[in-house]
């Protein structure tokens, strides 16, 4: 057997492999990142005062709002990460909130990006960010509401 022939059999087999284990590790990421995301949407919330102070601190407009907004999506999203619905359309406002939090609250991380990359993938808004582009590229996988949902359409409209 030559390197090439060797080479697309081992590629074919792991690809199987990584086939098989998607659907779990695409879980993992909506479970622990959904729960992560209504965590601290909700420590926003309910220290509104305090995220008001910091993000006005940050030079933010309309503060208050904007920190309202900033935890009711968190929340919300995170909640519907959890248990895969809609998650590709929440998944665009968490990476709009992630690319705010990196523009005002880790500058320093942002600009970085090439000087220090460590810097920048050590930021907190990071791996939030990692994890929702994951998911709008992927989707939330077969274990998902929208996943459920999709096959009983998909079963309705094929009577």
């Amino acid at each position: 057997m030559n390197v090439l022939a060797l080479n697309a059999k081992l590629t074919g087999r792991l690809a199987k492999i990584g086939d098989a284990l998607q659907p779990a590790v695409l879980l993992a990421i909506r479970l622990y990142w959904g729960w992560s995301f209504f965590r601290t949407g909700s420590g926003k919330l309910m220290h509104l005062d305090r995220t008001t102070e910091f993000f006005a601190s940050l030079g933010v407009p309309l503060p208050h709002l904007n920190a309202t907004i900033a935890g009711a999506i968190e929340c919300s999203g995170g909640l519907l990460l959890l248990v895969g619905l809609a998650t590709r359309v929440v998944t665009l406002p968490l990476m709009f909130i992630m690319a705010v939090a990196y523009a005002t609250a880790d500058r320093d991380a942002l600009t970085a990006i090439w000087s220090d990359p460590d810097k920048f993938t050590g930021a907190t808004p990071f791996l939030f960010l990692f994890a929702v582009v994951i998911l709008f590229a992927f989707g939330p996988g077969r274990l998902s509401l929208d996943e459920l949902l999709g096959r009983l359409a998909r079963t309705h409209t094929s009577r």
